[in-house]
């Protein structure tokens, strides 16, 4: 199964807490609370991965957390924030981030 790294930023009780994805930009999932937004991530997920494929787009290949490491983008977003790997269920033929 494919697993994407998602960014989860908890900006405190007063506000949602967003996940989203390097590798997927403009994918991005939400909650009241942790739980709720990673609960909410692998929909996120498989919804704009659903339409990528309607319109005959590639799907971007889920990279390592070493790899987006080495990305300064990425790297930036990964120090400033926790991480978490979330299943793509839809994708998981496709070759899985190690």
């Amino acid at each position: 199964m494919t697993h994407y790294v998602a960014i989860i930023e908890d900006a405190g009780p007063d506000h949602a807490v967003g996940v989203w994805f390097p590798d997927l930009p403009g994918c991005f999932a939400a909650g009241d609370t942790l739980h709720e937004a990673l609960r909410n991530a692998p929909e996120a997920l498989s919804l704009w991965i659903g339409t990528l494929r309607e319109n005959n787009e590639a799907v971007p290949r889920a990279r390592t957390p070493s790899e987006l490491k080495a990305d300064p983008d990425a790297a930036r977003e990964i120090a400033d924030f926790a991480i978490a790997l979330i299943p793509a269920p839809d994708i998981a033929l496709l070759p899985a981030a190690e």
